[in-house]
């Protein structure tokens, strides 16, 4: 096993770890992230029912406006922002923050504080 494949495989430990914890109900669903290279994506779902409610990534060009390279912090403020407006026009005010198994810095850490600025509620 090279070191990549050690990386992903201790990703997916935590994120099983997390997700024994994490549930999304229907009045506070879970807010999943993904961080790649080059893109964040974010949705909130609603896992009762399996359901993704709201999308917002930097793969989709309306999302991400203004944002000259989608892989850094500024990229995923932006999606922060875009998923919180998306939720709020919902009427969905409060989530459960699922970071997916990835650290809570950087780029995950200015996605979370960029939503809790647009109104949700973590």
């Amino acid at each position: 096993m090279n070191v990549a494949q050690s990386r992903r495989q201790a990703r997916l430990k935590r994120q099983v770890r997390v997700r024994r914890k994490v549930h999304g109900t229907e009045s506070r669903p879970r807010l999943c992230i993904f961080r790649s290279a080059k893109h964040i994506y974010a949705q909130i779902i609603e896992d009762a029912s399996g359901r993704t409610l709201i999308t917002a990534s930097t793969v989709v060009k309306g999302d991400a406006e203004g944002v000259s390279y989608t892989g850094n912090i500024e990229a995923a403020k932006a999606i922060g922002a875009a998923i919180a407006k998306k939720a709020l026009a919902q009427n969905i005010n409060q989530v459960v923050f699922d970071r997916n198994g990835f650290l809570y810095h950087g780029r995950v850490k200015a996605l979370a504080d960029a939503a809790r600025e647009a109104g949700l509620s973590f």
